[in-house]
């Protein structure tokens, strides 16, 4: 939970002269960002083991665990503001759907070519997000995330950069973010938002849009990212599905995109990749050769997501305990981490630093 000390903090930290640094250009030219002789550990929509994900709680907690690396998903409200979810359709997420207020809000839309049904940000204003409540995402796998559903506001991502450069004056610790832009072909197509324009007005207002800036900024498309890169200095990641293609270029594929042809033409307009963990890691346990085809084109990889429940785990991983018991997650983790990669996404901080430390033994 964000302790007074931390919220006190948040009201002077724009005033703080605290770049959030990190070596991001010679990571470019060498296809490597590790802290010491270890990945970086990129907490996957904050602490979200532990708490409800993308929430300033989540965020804190996995600072204080000691995460490299927060990573929000963006979305926009109405009124062109950046919030923190992972979805731009918010009743998975909050408490939206109770609320008599907003029944007439209940929309069906199709995006990315799934037809979603529910409420968007995009048709709220901040001020009326401002009165939902977070909620755990994923019950069956955390139902002890459930006691604190109602406690947490939607954060927007100025509020977001604000906790970490407080987090930064407390710890003395150097914090990156990860930010996601979420649907930015969608949302400028069908709703007139240019997620794009949104993000580089806040980068830039918040001093974040320089290349020495500690930031990732990750999409699933290939044409905003090549926006980006014409205006800001930052590193950029395109993340990778493990099926079909990004939404804006139909005509191309993953399975083509992860080839030295394709990581090529990917390092013309982004700095790394961030591939699903089948990517890296074969379901016998073998290692691809991924890592090392996309670190010659020059790529940071940094792969999603490791995460210690049965639910998230393959069958031959799943231990007793239902969805919310914990699998034989240690021991894939490890062939991840033996691959060389960068980095990695994981919902459970405490858990990852444990196996780091055991891999160095």
């Amino acid at each position: 939970m964000v302790r007074g000390s931390v919220l006190g903090l948040l009201a002077c930290a724009l005033s703080v002269i605290s770049p959030i640094l990190m070596s991001a250009s010679a990571a470019a030219q060498s296809g490597s960002v590790r802290v010491a002789d270890r990945p970086l550990i990129i907490a996957h929509r904050g602490a979200s083991g532990d708490r409800p994900e993308h929430t300033l709680a989540a965020y804190e907690l996995a600072i204080d665990l000691g995460a490299d690396y927060i990573e929000p998903d963006l979305v926009a409200t109405k009124d062109l503001v950046l919030v923190a979810r992972h979805e731009n359709e918010l009743s998975g997420t909050t408490d939206v759907a109770s609320r008599e207020e907003f029944e007439d809000r209940r929309r069906d839309k199709m995006i990315d070519g799934q037809l979603v049904a529910g409420w968007f940000a995009e048709d709220f204003t901040l001020a009326e997000i401002r009165t939902l409540r977070a909620r755990e995402r994923v019950p069956s796998a955390r139902p002890s995330n459930t006691a604190y559903n109602g406690l947490y506001q939607v954060p927007t991502f100025e509020e977001v950069v604000q906790l970490v450069r407080a987090k930064e004056a407390e710890t003395g610790r150097s914090i990156g973010l990860y930010p996601e832009l979420k649907h930015p072909t969608f949302m400028l197509q069908e709703a007139g938002i240019d997620m794009v324009d949104l993000l580089v007005r806040d980068l830039r207002a918040l001093g974040l849009d320089k290349a020495d800036s500690r930031i990732f900024v990750q999409i699933f498309e290939v044409g905003p990212l090549q926006r980006l890169n014409q205006r800001v200095d930052v590193p950029l990641v395109l993340l990778i599905h493990p099926e079909g293609g990004p939404y804006d270029e139909p005509e191309l594929r993953w399975a083509d995109m992860v080839t030295p042809s394709g990581l090529a033409e990917i390092a013309e307009y982004a700095d790394g990749i961030g591939p699903g963990l089948s990517y890296i890691v074969n379901e016998d346990g073998s290692l691809t050769d991924l890592v090392a085809t996309a670190h010659a084109a020059g790529l940071t990889v940094h792969p999603w997501t490791l995460r210690k429940e049965n639910g998230f785990l393959p069958a031959a991983l799943k231990g007793t305990g239902g969805p919310a018991g914990d699998g034989r997650y240690q021991w894939l983790w490890g062939r991840a981490i033996e691959s060389g990669a960068d980095g990695f996404f994981t919902d459970n901080v405490g858990e990852l630093i444990e196996v780091l430390e055991q891999q160095k033994r």
